[in-house]
């Protein structure tokens, strides 16, 4: 779409701006590493899954204490997130995101040095907290870069990471954990963390020396391209809440939102975190091969999450896709409990969790802009703040299952939990929002 430059602003010079030319300008030079950065904060997130089965044996933990330590990682994100995303907005993305990575890298790699529970749980605690605010200061930094209706594809673009992280990170983990377990006397389990760490360092590096905090402080965009840039991102910022924290916690629907996150994340960190077991229950035993049938549900997370981000952009419409999308999440929890001893059909019911839920959460996120445009730091702490109540479900979802196994020696009717979770989060999402919420998306 060419528009003159003085269609946007009146002061501008008559320059015709190609505005999908700028968009992917845009999205090319900023978007590679965002992406590659969030690959690995997802994978530092699942890795511990991946390492369930060597962990467990030499540290001799039950599936509640693993459950404990995969939650508390939730506990140090949550009890940092919106004191880091306010720092974020204070000091500027590109430093506070470089500080987030660096940290977060050198405790993932201090994981190989845990020889007691105590330590695994410590350690998960401390990766928490490190990474906090990294998801939703990205979020945060992609709403002042590009407009409105072009929101759904870019955060489908962050989320694809995620789908790669579990694409591409569960036959490498199987592969580290199958081949080079006892390489240099260190255990298979030991290589995957150092493996997920040291790399989040120098990416902090990158971070720190190519990032910049805004549209107009980039020397790879014209003048008239920076002008014309922003003021299509403010011509959509008309909902001007103030720039206070509590005033966008006040907006009818937000607690509401965050809510409906809190039970996709439930169901997000019961396939992240319990996949490779369920795989394994079903009758697999190589690491190699479990790690391959656990990049399933990423691959079709992946494919669904690119058609949707496209689709919603293209109607305007969030809301119904998101339901559309868990409603396909609680199909694929309930078919995994029925089929739980049967590998090909547990398979299948993993691909739609992977089809519903990693692809419901970056459709999701076009959501929360819609209420905070024009917030200032009450956007950023608002969008931290949905992400950290929603993150809770990331410390009741593992604990739960992993008690639930160990109870009844089955995780089968914690499947039919998580999938009554999802269907909650649909009749919320049709018949709880605000009209603000139900609108759709101007282009």
């Amino acid at each position: 779409m060419a528009v003159p430059a003085s269609a946007v602003d009146a002061g501008l010079s008559s320059t015709v701006i190609d505005e999908k030319k700028l968009i992917a300008k845009v999205a090319w030079r900023i978007m590679p590493l965002i992406m590659v950065c969030y690959l690995f904060a997802f994978f530092d997130r699942i890795n511990i899954s991946f390492a369930k089965f060597q962990l467990q044996a030499d540290l001799s933990l039950s599936d509640t204490a693993y459950g404990l330590g995969a939650g508390l990682f939730v506990v140090g994100y949550v009890l940092f997130e919106v004191p880091s995303n306010l720092m974020l907005y204070k000091v500027g993305a590109r430093r506070w995101i470089a500080r987030i990575m660096i940290s977060w890298g050198i405790a993932t790699a201090l994981m190989m040095f845990v020889t007691a529970e105590w330590q695994f749980y410590s350690l998960r605690f401390l990766i928490g907290a490190m990474e906090a605010g990294f998801a939703p200061g990205a979020l945060y930094y992609l709403t002042l870069w590009f407009p409105q209706n072009y929101r759904g594809r870019i955060t489908s673009l962050l989320f694809l990471a995620s789908a790669f992280a579990g694409l591409i990170g569960a036959p490498v983990s199987g592969l580290v954990l199958g081949h080079m377990d006892g390489l240099l006397n260190l255990r298979g389990w030991h290589w995957l963390f150092l493996l997920g760490g040291i790399p989040c360092v120098g990416l902090g590096l990158v971070v720190l020396f190519t990032l910049k905090d805004r549209v107009m402080d980039a020397p790879w965009l014209s003048h008239d391209e920076k002008t014309y840039l922003s003021a299509r991102i403010a011509s959509h910022e008309t909902n001007n809440h103030g720039g206070s924290l509590l005033m966008a916690l006040k907006l009818p629907g937000f607690l509401m939102l965050a809510f409906i996150y809190f039970l996709i994340q439930v169901a997000s960190y019961g396939l992240n975190f319990w996949a490779p077991q369920l795989i394994r229950s079903a009758g697999t035993e190589s690491p190699t091969m479990i790690g391959l049938l656990t990049a399933i549900p990423y691959i079709f997370g992946a494919i669904t999450m690119l058609v949707v981000g496209r689709l919603s952009d293209a109607t305007g419409e969030r809301r119904k896709f998101v339901c559309g999308l868990v409603l396909i999440g609680a199909i694929g929890f309930f078919s995994a409990g029925i089929f739980a001893s049967h590998t090909v059909f547990l398979m299948v019911a993993l691909a739609l969790l992977g089809a519903g839920i990693i692809a419901s959460i970056p459709t999701f996120w076009a959501l929360p802009p819609k209420l905070l445009a024009g917030a200032g730091a009450g956007a950023a702490g608002g969008i931290a703040l949905i992400n950290t109540m929603g993150q809770a479900g990331g410390i009741v979802s593992p604990v739960m299952v992993g008690f639930i196994k160990d109870v009844t020696g089955s995780t089968t009717p914690a499947l039919y939990v998580i999938g009554t979770a999802c269907l909650l989060a649909a009749a919320l999402l049709m018949w709880a929002l605000p009209q603000s919420l139900k609108s759709l998306d101007k282009k």
